[in-house]
């Protein structure tokens, strides 16, 4: 079964793109844009086993966001992405959050 990564930015095609970048790794992918959509996905799927944050939501909203996703599911670990590297740089830290996830024999590169 693969491992269940939640992505939560501010725009939804963003989101898509990433997850259609890293479709080579055996991840499913779910994706929030806002605090109701991060609470249902919670909710409906218990198997989530991180969630990867980008940098373009303000810092109240992804506070409040932390906030949810610590109070409802404490089990989950929560990576946010830095504002530096631009959102090019988004792809990349995804891609090393989830390293952990994936089984040694289907990494690439």
């Amino acid at each position: 079964m693969k491992p269940v990564v939640l992505l939560i930015g501010r725009l939804p095609n963003v989101i898509g793109d990433v997850a259609r970048q890293l479709d080579h790794l055996p991840i499913e992918w779910l994706g929030a844009h806002n605090q109701a959509e991060v609470e249902r996905q919670l909710e409906a799927e218990p198997r989530i086993a991180c969630a990867v944050m980008g940098a373009g939501l303000d810092d109240n909203v992804r506070g409040a966001l932390v906030r949810v996703i610590a109070a409802r599911r404490p089990d989950i670990c929560i990576h946010l992405k830095d504002r530096e590297s631009g959102p090019e740089g988004l792809v990349p830290f995804v891609e090393r959050v989830v390293q952990h996830l994936v089984p040694d024999e289907a990494k690439t590169g």
